[in-house]
């Protein structure tokens, strides 16, 4: 094998056990003393979920990137890791996280990235976090280390639990290793922006999704449709032609299509500043216009709403749930408010059921996701 394509190893397999002995002993400790812990990382995400309820445990000592084999598109990397640190690793490959995950600040690390279980624009093209998670090592409360899944993508050996970590808020334990499917960077990539209401701008993202276009990004805002055509230099090319001509698209200059996208993926879009809550709607891309007092930001091809609105969260609950979506009320300065919808009692008690046998005295992130669990 080339020195081009040889693994790289970036931390040994922690020989003197030090940080994962460290955490593990704070487990068992809080299991017997039945104190409630709070698991964090970065605390990027700090504001995302329920408030956090309990004493922290500091993930972050237990870092590295364990092992990143490129030709096999998979890396290991441990929880504490930084997410800038492993998309550096994977850009000198020309590699990425194809989910575009969001960092919400330079602390975020590869634990948060899962336990969050956010992705960002790619995520319609490309799928979500859960779907690129190959594998996973536990910390159960009593401080054993359970290894679900593995480093290749079909994996039948048992039912999949490590993609069930993925957006489990730390309530289950610390995960405190995964392996994830990494991609190849684009070979091009070509930003346009065109001018159109929101219900116009709803049919030409759905007629696009029913055609082969190489679309890897789609946002509508302030009466622009913005999309982002990723892939072969030749299909990219042909569409953004096609785009140009029979919509009368616009070509972003490259600093400022990648600032936008980037700015859509960490939220320091203008969009997103003022102190109305920020709903996250998750509906199908058919569904109708949401006539909400505020500001409106769509995503995924219409099938991920943005909404800076005082609307009453009962409204915007059921107008979601009527056409079959959900609703997150995602930032706020209310944080009694329920963030996520009220899970039926057959699947909350499924839940319930999956934390017992993870965390039977229920100290891990308590009421996090929801309460009860």
């Amino acid at each position: 094998m080339s020195a081009d394509f040889a693994p790289i190893v970036t931390a040994a397999n922690d020989p003197s056990g030090m940080a994962l002995a460290s955490i593990r002993d704070c487990v068992r400790a809080a299991d017997a003393d039945r104190t409630r812990l709070y698991l964090r990382g970065g605390d990027t995400k700090a504001f995302y979920g329920q408030p956090s309820n309990g004493e922290p445990l500091d993930l972050r000592p237990y870092a590295g990137i364990v092992e990143y084999e490129p030709t096999e598109l998979v890396i290991t990397a441990r929880c504490g890791t930084p997410l800038a640190e492993l998309e550096s690793a994977l850009a000198q490959r020309q590699q990425c996280l194809a989910f575009e995950p969001p960092h919400f600040g330079s602390a975020a690390t590869v634990g948060g990235m899962v336990a969050a279980g956010l992705s960002g624009p790619r995520r319609a093209s490309a799928g979500a976090v859960r779907d690129f998670v190959l594998g996973a090592v536990l910390m159960t409360a009593s401080g054993e280390l359970l290894h679900f899944g593995g480093q290749v993508m079909k994996n039948v050996a048992g039912y999949d639990a490590s993609r069930l970590l993925a957006g489990s808020m730390g309530i289950l334990g610390p995960i405190v290793q995964v392996s994830l499917k990494v991609l190849p960077m684009p070979a091009a990539e070509t930003s346009l922006s065109i001018s159109m209401g929101l219900r116009d701008a709803l049919v030409q993202m759905n007629e696009w999704g029913g055609q082969p276009l190489p679309i890897s990004a789609t946002s509508w805002a302030g009466a622009h449709l913005r999309v982002r055509l990723s892939g072969a230099a030749a299909a990219v090319q042909a569409a953004v032609q096609r785009m140009v001509s029979q919509q009368g698209a616009q070509v972003l200059d490259a600093e400022e299509a990648l600032a936008h996208w980037a700015a859509l993926r960490e939220h320091t879009d203008a969009f997103f500043d003022g102190d109305e809550p920020l709903w996250r709607l998750s509906v199908p891309s058919t569904a109708a216009i949401f006539e909400f007092p505020g500001r409106q930001l769509v995503e995924w091809g219409g099938a991920l709403r943005w909404f800076k609105t005082h609307a009453a969260p009962d409204l915007v609950r059921q107008a979601a749930a009527t056409v079959g979506g959900s609703a997150t009320l995602f930032r706020a300065r209310d944080r009694s408010i329920a963030v996520f919808d009220t899970l039926p009692a057959p699947l909350l008690e499924l839940n319930r059921r999956i934390k017992r046998e993870f965390d039977p005295r229920g100290i891990f992130n308590p009421g996090r996701l929801v309460a009860g669990l």
